[in-house]
């Protein structure tokens, strides 16, 4: 099957090529000093045929000609296992997350059997998220509940990812409050959209990009961890959005994690301005160890290495020591996720 760039790589709404990445596996360095370790919790992998026709329409509109005329051959180049460990090679990531996806009116679906299929091509470099389909909850809780589980039950599928907007239910609905019961007896962790997306059929609204709408959630299951992804970026206005509401809720409550997937890529914000204002935030809130790496990659060639690169710029504006730089781009991960250094 044709493997695709799944749209919700393309937060920013707007596709810039780069050069391939190097053959060779650079360390990242900050500060003159290599950060020895990096993790990226945010990868996609997917399938063409599984995106709404209006969303490959859209994405196709956003490649360059002649890759517009075929742009299932370019997703099949970036997306597979091979081309995302090229990535990660390039921009000096040792590993890396791959998410499932179930938004079948939105961004498309990639199923847990995918995901984890991608993620055994290399499980020494892959991490895997699995995720549920609550088109039809009411009916089908149970069964999808399962399937969690069983996915969880995979040695490399480490934490659960929910994308409200993409999916189409609101953050405070006490009916899907169950897969944070499962996360926590699982003691897995839930990554989640936050802020708005440009794309067709999202829905943006407050109760679906808003994590303050999550509250009543970390509230009632203080042992699952909630990471809030995007820090509430808005990527339709392209401003900081709801990123307050994210820093006050890891300030009060232990078990909120902050993650700044794509918010801070050249499409999203150009300048860094707000990239830097993020991480600067969060270190005046002393929260540096709430903050885990994503890059919302790959995207397109080269974006880990670029993404990577903007995210030392950030961390420099916003005056991180090295200690600091480690612990977002490896430490946090390792101590929440408790995977093996």
């Amino acid at each position: 099957m044709t493997k695709a760039w799944l749209p919700t790589l393309f937060l920013t709404g707007t596709l810039l090529l780069a050069p391939g990445c190097d053959s060779s596996k650079p360390d990242l360095s900050y500060q003159d000093q290599a950060i020895p370790n990096a993790i990226d919790m945010h990868l996609h992998t997917g399938e063409w045929a599984l995106i709404p026709r209006r969303t490959q329409a859209y994405l196709a509109s956003k490649f360059p000609f002649p890759f517009s005329l075929n742009p299932a051959k370019l997703a099949d180049d970036t997306l597979s296992a091979e081309g995302i460990l090229d990535q990660m090679d390039g921009a000096g990531i040792d590993k890396a997350v791959l998410l499932a996806v179930y938004a079948p009116n939105s961004v498309g679906i990639t199923k847990n059997e995918w995901m984890i299929q991608e993620i055994e091509q290399a499980p020494e470099r892959f991490y895997g998220f699995a995720s549920v389909q609550v088109d039809e909850w009411d009916d089908d809780e149970e069964a999808q509940l399962n399937g969690l589980k069983e996915a969880l039950a995979h040695p490399q599928v480490i934490g659960i990812k929910l994308a409200h907007a993409h999916q189409d239910f609101e953050m405070n609905d006490p009916r899907f409050y169950s897969i944070y019961e499962v996360a926590g007896e699982a003691k897995t962790p839930v990554y989640l959209h936050t802020g708005s997306s440009p794309f067709p059929g999202t829905i943006d609204a407050e109760k679906h990009t808003d994590a303050a709408y999550l509250e009543e959630a970390i509230s009632a299951y203080p042992e699952t961890v909630f990471i809030l992804g995007h820090l509430g970026f808005d990527f339709i206005n392209q401003n900081e959005g709801t990123l307050e509401n994210c820093i006050d809720l890891a300030k009060r409550y232990p078990n909120v994690y902050l993650e700044p997937s794509a918010m801070g890529s050249k499409g999203a914000d150009p300048t860094g301005e707000y990239y830097a204002l993020a991480l600067t935030r969060i270190k005046e809130e002393g929260l540096i160890d709430r903050l885990i790496y994503g890059s919302d990659g790959p995207q397109y060639p080269g974006f880990l290495k670029d993404y990577a690169s903007r995210t030392l710029d950030a961390m420099a504006n916003a005056e991180f020591t090295l200690e600091e730089a480690n612990a977002f781009f490896y430490e946090n991960f390792v101590r929440v996720f408790g995977v093996e250094q």
